[in-house]
């Protein structure tokens, strides 16, 4: 009789149990704390509150600070040539014009026969180009007189008026310029007798040496001054 009585309890106590377990159950299913499930088909686009499609970022590293964006945009700059229009023309980015102007080691000096006229005596310095190349002189030459030990006699030549012109020479080709100077027995300025004149070309450092065997010239008093004018082309002759 104890056991039939503990029967009806004991159900009792069961049913009780299964119902409490089915409502904790739902509860569950509702605060999204149940194991994610998978669901089949295609995604749609996100939505933003209101039901508009939220903003998207078309790749990655257009927002990463280095990414592959940065790299993929067009780049300019500067060749090594320095032009800023980032090419080069085909000669490894230098550009400008390369300098043409005929070097000491390039040409051949002389001094011509002189052409004396109303008191003055008038040499052409003529410097032919020996090189295989053509080549520019232009504006003024340097010269000084010297003694057997290079000593210069007198002071530096003084240049005349001119407009210089650039002289083009091809291989072979001479350019002249005037050296002048008042006859010393007429101006009686003191004089020295060179043994050579030493002639620099244009914009060039070293000089061309050649023998002086046209006598005395001047190199102090009055009217012991000597000029030189501009290249032109040919010999002066």
């Amino acid at each position: 009789m104890a056991y039939s009585s503990r029967s009806p309890r004991r159900g009792a106590l069961l049913a009780g149990a299964v119902a409490v377990l089915g409502l904790l159950t739902a509860c569950g299913s509702q605060d999204g704390s149940s194991a994610p499930q998978k669901v089949s088909g295609t995604a749609g686009p996100a939505t933003e509150a209101g039901g508009s499609p939220a903003s998207t970022v078309s790749s990655p590293a257009a927002s990463t600070p280095g990414g592959a964006a940065s790299s993929s945009a067009p780049k300019t700059g500067t060749t090594s040539g320095g032009t800023g229009t980032g090419t080069d023309s085909g000669t490894g980015g230098k550009t400008g014009a390369t300098s043409t102007r005929c070097h000491t080691s390039e040409l051949r000096a002389a001094v011509g026969r002189n052409n004396p006229g109303a008191g003055q005596e008038n040499f052409p310095l003529v410097l032919t180009n020996r090189s295989g190349r053509t080549c520019t002189l232009r504006g003024y030459p340097g010269a000084a007189f010297v003694n057997a030990s290079g000593t210069q006699l007198g002071p530096d030549p003084k240049r005349s008026s001119g407009s210089p012109a650039t002289v083009t020479l091809k291989p072979g080709q001479s350019a002249w310029a005037g050296l002048t100077f008042s006859n010393p027995e007429i101006s009686e300025a003191k004089t020295a007798r060179p043994s050579g004149l030493l002639i620099t070309p244009p914009d060039e450092r070293d000089h061309l040496k050649v023998a002086w065997t046209a006598g005395e010239v001047p190199v102090g008093g009055n009217s012991s001054s000597v000029f030189l004018t501009v290249f032109s082309p040919g010999t002066g002759a």
